[in-house]
């Protein structure tokens, strides 16, 4: 999952990063979308979405494949979006002023792909994401569990939701203490269904695919849904990605 096809037509697309414009926007936004091997194709369609999403919600966002707009002032934006993009991507001056810019009161939000790093490559960055990848098992559906009712990211979205993704086991090496959001029903899928090979043995009951903490003086909102392009057509889907970046962005709407 770490190798890279560039699709020189979504990377012309995503270049253009001219920020959504709004004569009365709430907040602004940096999104990172980098096309890779495995996630290319919802680069355009994510914008489509989040464009509509910023009209409706009056907010402003910049959505880029480059990694240099990490140079640039990052105090302007509410909250920084790793759309299946890792900061691994980040160079190492990049990473250092994204580090301030959480030390100083910034926010995230980390998508699906985003939440995979290499173990200790940026150790900073996995205790941002909250908890770091182990494996998963072939895309099925099963049956997710609202953990948060009062969470924004639940919203918009049933108690039990049926919902089809790669489900991500994860680990906790470094004791970051996080509020599940919604957990995955392992008795609704089959966590051992993999690749000749490769061995997943899911996590049991306590299985989450959504969450959010703090890191730094800053918000973090994760959630490892969001593999399929089709999926950032789905209202459920952005209603569940827009709490977590509404409440990223502005700490407003938990109960």
């Amino acid at each position: 999952m770490t190798g890279r096809r560039i699709v020189p037509a979504l990377v012309a697309a995503a270049v253009l990063a001219t920020p959504s414009a709004h004569a009365d926007s709430q907040y602004k936004l940096l999104v990172l979308a980098i096309p890779n091997k495995y996630h290319y194709e919802y680069i355009p369609v994510a914008r489509d979405s989040l464009e509509r999403l910023a009209k409706l919600h009056a907010f402003e966002f910049t959505y880029t494949n480059k990694t240099e707009a990490f140079d640039g002032d990052l105090a302007q934006y509410a909250a920084v979006v790793f759309l299946n993009t890792p900061g691994e991507e980040l160079n190492a001056a990049q990473r250092a002023h994204f580090e301030a810019y959480m030390r100083g009161g910034g926010n995230a939000v980390v998508v699906h792909r985003a939440a995979i790093t290499p173990p200790n490559g940026w150790v900073w960055y996995e205790k941002l994401v909250g908890r770091s990848f182990k494996i998963h098992p072939f895309l099925q559906t099963a049956a997710v569990d609202v953990v948060d009712r009062g969470f924004p990211a639940t919203f918009g979205i049933p108690p039990r939701w049926i919902w089809s993704d790669e489900w991500y086991e994860t680990t906790n090496p470094y004791n970051v203490a996080i509020h599940p959001v919604l957990n995955v029903d392992e008795s609704s899928y089959d966590p051992t269904r993999i690749w000749p090979g490769q061995v997943a043995t899911g996590m049991g009951r306590d299985h989450p695919v959504s969450w959010y903490h703090r890191h730094e003086q800053g918000r973090v909102f994760v959630t490892l849904l969001g593999h399929n392009v089709e999926m950032y057509r789905d209202p459920q889907y952005l209603a569940h990605l827009m709490g977590g970046i509404w409440w990223a962005a502005t700490g407003k709407g938990q109960r």
